[in-house]
């Protein structure tokens, strides 16, 4: 009788969407999806939908490590996934709790600081510790405009050109790779730049769709990029298949019917007739 295949295992260390569109759903079925085993380690509940974001309550620290212990010592994961850490004491748990399992595990880290919605998701005094203890340890940060903004304290980048600076300038600053995404522009397309440590890049464009259900693209983008690492893809690879995934499962979120406000992306366009 012969063994089956190692099985490629993802791991999502974010917060819960409620109304199953972003968050720790929105991995695990990104993961699901793309042929990844997906696991999780909840950093945070919110009482959430598709209008907002009406309440949230972080999990304890020590509650936290001890996820990350539990799934670490028993699954052979290939690739980590972070998303919403919204207090300083948790960022510390997450980076702690990499040091002792993950040092040869890729890392994706997705800065999320607020919901589509508008809501904010992530403590002021947090966004330091975030870029001290967490950026230098990912083998990709993933920033929309918007958060890129933030973590090098300036304004948005209005145009390709300066968003390519402030992701070299994040590179500069400690981050292996940095893809800063381009969702929140404007114009016919979104335009994706990937920069790496050594200041090479490299474009990812696509065609903006015209769509008000966007909830969750961006935990969907970096969770993909995750489950193609945990496939064994390279970096750049990883990226161009997330960003197709995402182009599509946006085009085909009109198919689904979601709630009130900003609905999800079709995560399962692929699967669902």
């Amino acid at each position: 009788m012969t063994s089956p295949k190692k099985t490629p295992i993802a791991v999502t260390i974010a917060g819960s969407d409620s109304g199953g569109g972003a968050g720790i759903q929105a991995d695990l079925k990104t993961f699901s999806a793309l042929g990844v085993y997906g696991a999780s380690v909840l950093t945070a509940l919110t009482a959430q939908n598709t209008r907002g974001v009406q309440a949230i309550h972080d999990v304890p620290a020590d509650f936290v490590a001890r996820q990350i212990d539990s799934v670490f010592s028993d699954l052979a994961v290939s690739a980590v996934k972070i998303g919403m850490l919204s207090r300083p004491e948790v960022i510390d748990a997450v980076a702690e709790g990499l040091e002792r399992h993950a040092d040869k595990i890729p890392v994706v880290l997705d800065p999320v600081m607020v919901a589509t919605s508008g809501d904010r998701l992530i403590a002021e005094e947090a966004v330091a510790r975030l870029r001290e203890r967490l950026l230098p340890r990912a083998d990709l940060i993933t920033p929309n405009l918007p958060e890129a903004a933030v973590l090098l304290g300036e304004g948005v980048a209005g145009d390709p050109g300066a968003a390519a600076d402030q992701a070299r300038r994040l590179a500069a600053g400690g981050a292996r790779a940095v893809l800063v995404k381009g969702g929140h522009g404007t114009g016919p397309e979104s335009t994706d730049i990937l920069v790496l440590a050594d200041g090479t890049s490299r474009t990812y464009a696509a065609a903006r769709v015209a769509t008000r259900n966007t909830h969750g693209t961006g935990c969907t983008l970096s969770a993909a990029v995750a489950a193609g690492l945990a496939r064994g893809l390279g970096l750049a690879e990883a990226v161009a298949e997330a960003k197709a995934y995402l182009t599509a499962a946006i085009g085909a979120a009109d198919r689904l019917a979601i709630g009130a406000g900003h609905g999800p992306v079709h995560h399962f366009h692929a699967q669902w007739s």
